[in-house]
């Protein structure tokens, strides 16, 4: 699969009829176990890539490491690949040109770029340069913060000023719409009535299923960092028995040592 191609199938998935589902990978092993789950692309998590290279998330970790990471899970798998780059690894429009012109080169079909705290206007101009850095094909997937860090007043005005940024970002040349931090139904379905692009809202538990979001419009669901989370609370939890109790009971479920041996050596 060409970069172009991956990048227009992986377009073609974000569909309210049929939602794309992305369990967010951090490593070549969970990109592949997501993979073999029968899972159409593969996300990375900022947060957990981080993390797995020691780093907090934030704008942190280096544009080199993150580029590296992101070259091989897109060798690692045979299904198009969606880059969370945080806010582009660069000081200004150029630096966030030069993080996604190296993605790209890595193969990566989409990227994902948040705002923050950052002043829309300015994320706009980020994310017109990350456009004429990607090219026509990259999927680019916008990420407004509002709702995630509590930005402005709750309520209509909080949904006035996302619909806002998300007509800048569209303007500026994302490809989607990413709005963390809500499920309420009620407020999904202005934000699908309210952009005219693929909408994708982060999910876990007590959020609608993803049936429940498609009938509201959302596009694409994920689950962000919170399988890595879930996969460190694993490691925690064990760690705390082994060293209280002297019992083992927090590793029962694990996957069988040789599948994943055989999953990483591609014969699973």
């Amino acid at each position: 699969m060409t970069t172009t191609s991956a990048a227009q199938a992986f377009a073609a998935l974000h569909d309210p009829a049929a939602p794309l589902r992305l369990a967010n990978a951090w490593d070549v092993a969970s990109a592949r176990i997501v993979e073999a789950a029968g899972a159409p692309a593969v996300a990375t998590t900022s947060a957990g890539v981080a993390w797995s290279l020691g780093s907090p998330d934030g704008d942190v970790l280096g544009r080199e490491r993150a580029v590296d990471l992101v070259r091989r899970v897109v060798a690692a798998v045979g299904v198009p690949v969606s880059a969370d780059i945080e806010g582009g690894f660069g000081a200004d429009p150029d630096g966030v040109a030069g993080t996604v012109a190296a993605v790209v080169r890595a193969g990566a079909a989409g990227i994902n770029i948040e705002d923050g705290p950052r002043d829309p206007a300015d994320q706009a101009e980020r994310l017109a340069a990350a456009r004429a850095a990607a090219g026509p094909e990259l999927y680019v997937n916008a990420r407004i913060d509002t709702y995630l860090f509590g930005l402005g007043e709750p309520g209509p005005a909080r949904l006035d000023e996302t619909l806002r940024r998300a007509e800048a970002y569209l303007a500026a040349g994302a490809s989607g719409i990413f709005v963390p931090g809500t499920t309420d139904p009620a407020v999904v379905a202005e934000l699908a009535k309210g952009i005219p692009a693929p909408l994708n809202v982060l999910v876990g538990p007590g959020a609608p299923s993803v049936s429940e979001l498609g009938a509201l419009g959302v596009a694409r669901v994920s689950l962000g960092s919170s399988v890595a989370e879930a996969a460190y609370a694993v490691a925690r939890r064990a760690a705390a028995e082994l060293l209280s109790s002297g019992t083992y009971g927090a590793v029962a479920d694990g996957l069988e040592y040789r599948d994943l041996n055989a999953l990483l050596r591609g014969d699973a």
